[in-house]
């Protein structure tokens, strides 16, 4: 028989263990070949996966009878002076698709309809309430309530993504807010001219947590800084892990994604890192060198939180610009939606630490705009490998939100989330709202009222955030005219036994923290 060559672009079922440690064979792309003396290794992506599962296989684990070979497309004769595009997989297809659609949105800059303030917005009470065994919901459409409302339609596509996904699943209408309050005519925003000899990057990711229009409707780039990578830009390159490991401290680390480290250093076995500075050598012989010459034995910046071990760290990024260009390095390893520019001077930058006799050891980090005119507190957040589902991951949070409270303002994580940090803050936003509803007394003999307002004033949570985590937990039942928040025993139970698992937490007393208004700066 014929011996099949396989190329790049092909795809075929790939041998894997689940989590169960049972053999699965999921249909995989392979990205790369690499030919070696004895056997060739393929990289393959494992189709509707996530990237992190990527790895190199041998032939032994590839099932050859059902290989499906790259499609070639008809050559087109040019048009508006684009050639005829060649062979590609059926994602590249969609890739190159996404490319052109979002190039077409980006030239559309028209005036997008603004978020009303806080101002603008009635105070319409929301009630909790025990389950009653005797209670019936009543369907909303049998009702009508809301036709005193002032209400105005915002298009789906200028609402947060994950506000917009509740609003189609629980009801599937776009007048979904006139459920809690009411808003007076919103007015539009004049997009903001970009600045000269600075870069940005427009908001263009292709996840699913991404904010791009989905009904046709062009939406406005945005012209502040951001780290969100346009994801029609990938290439086989940037696909492909690079960095074998990482050695840091006392933790080695195995990279899950793609980082711009120097192309010299990605064909080594081990990457070292220098746990205080984040600088990246060679060899441990250059790592021990440099150690007899580093002085830090924490993040450079200024320490505005410490309770125990546990300590935060502010860092400029236009003061510390290499701690904060190392810093992304590292980060980019286990962030697939996020890009890395060299500009850092529009972030800050808040790494948390875990303190021993040696020093102060890096658990993780959250970046944030200096000014950010989407309410952003987040831009980037992760926790180290080594350090997650020990409670560090809300812990950032938390501290993000803290700052927030400080300086008077609600905030919102930059999107699009990776599926962890999606994971992490609505598990975050569902235990802080249910601490504030069970907290809640009633006055005078009557049902406690709180309004969604209320809510995102106390924990500096967005109201678009309250009205997703309400809404994925099933909150709200309409009953006797009003609209309730019924809260079973079930999720009383779920929440109690969440909050004796969460060990740590933000003490305010230890933060020492004064906002500064950058706005009026003239230079960060």
């Amino acid at each position: 028989e014929q011996e099949v060559e396989i190329i790049e672009g092909c795809r075929l079922p790939v041998l894997r263990k689940n989590q169960e440690n049972e053999d699965e064979w999921p249909l995989a792309e392979v990205l790369s070949v690499r030919d070696l003396p004895r056997t060739p290794l393929y990289y393959v992506h494992y189709i509707d996966f996530n990237k992190r599962l990527d790895e190199w296989v041998t032939p032994d684990r590839l099932d050859m009878k059902k290989l499906q070979f790259p499609k070639k497309e008809a050559r087109t004769p040019p048009k508006n002076g684009l050639p005829g595009s060649g062979p590609g997989s059926p994602e590249r297809d969609v890739r190159r698709a996404e490319s052109v659609s979002l190039a077409t949105q980006a030239s559309a800059a028209t005036p997008v309809p603004s978020l009303p303030s806080s101002a603008e917005e009635s105070q319409a009470p929301v009630y909790p309430a025990l389950r009653d065994p005797s209670f019936s919901s009543t369907p909303r459409e049998q009702h009508q309530p809301l036709a005193a409302l002032t209400t105005v339609n915002i298009p789906l596509n200028h609402l947060t993504h994950m506000w917009r996904a509740w609003f189609l699943l629980v009801c599937g209408k776009q007048k979904l807010i006139t459920f809690f309050v009411s808003w007076k005519n919103g007015s539009t925003r004049r997009l903001i001219p970009p600045q000269p000899g600075r870069k940005r990057k427009t908001c263009g990711g292709t996840d699913e947590d991404s904010q791009d229009s989905s009904d046709g409707i062009p939406s406005a780039p945005r012209m502040t800084g951001s780290l969100v990578s346009d994801r029609s830009h990938d290439d086989i390159v940037t696909r492909m892990k690079n960095i074998d490991c990482i050695e840091l401290g006392r933790h080695r680390l195995k990279p899950w994604y793609f980082s711009p480290y120097p192309q010299e250093l990605t064909g080594l076995p081990i990457l070292y890192l220098c746990e205080y500075c984040l600088k990246y050598l060679k060899s441990l012989k250059c790592l021990q060198r440099h150690l007899t010459k580093c002085n830090l034995r924490h993040p450079p910046g200024n320490e505005i939180y410490r309770k125990g071990t546990i300590s935060f760290f502010e860092i400029d990024g236009r003061k510390n610009k290499t701690y904060s260009q190392n810093l992304c390095l590292l980060a980019k390893c286990f962030l697939d939606h996020k890009t890395l520019y060299y500009d850092t001077d529009p972030f800050l930058f808040y790494v948390m630490t875990e303190y021993d006799s040696k020093g102060f050891h890096i658990v993780g980090y959250f970046s944030k705009e200096k000014e950010s005119t989407e309410d952003y507190n987040v831009a980037c957040i992760l926790t180290l490998p080594p350090y997650q589902r020990r409670g560090y991951g809300k812990l950032l949070i938390e501290f993000s939100y803290e700052l927030s409270k400080v300086e008077g303002k609600t905030g919102t994580p930059e999107k699009p989330l990776s599926d962890l940090g999606l994971l992490s803050y609505r598990s975050y936003w569902t235990q802080t709202i249910l601490e504030i509803l069970m907290n809640l007394k009633p006055e005078n003999g009557e049902r406690p009222q709180i309004t969604i307002n209320e809510i995102s004033e106390i924990t500096s949570v967005k109201k678009e955030d309250v009205i997703s985590t309400l809404q994925y937990l099933n909150l709200i039942n309409y009953y006797k005219g009003q609209y309730i928040l019924t809260l079973s025993e079930d999720i009383v139970e779920g929440h109690e036994r969440a909050m004796q698992k969460r060990h740590l937490r933000i003490d305010s007393k230890g933060l020492h923290f004064t906002p500064k208004d950058w706005s009026k700066r003239g230079k960060w």
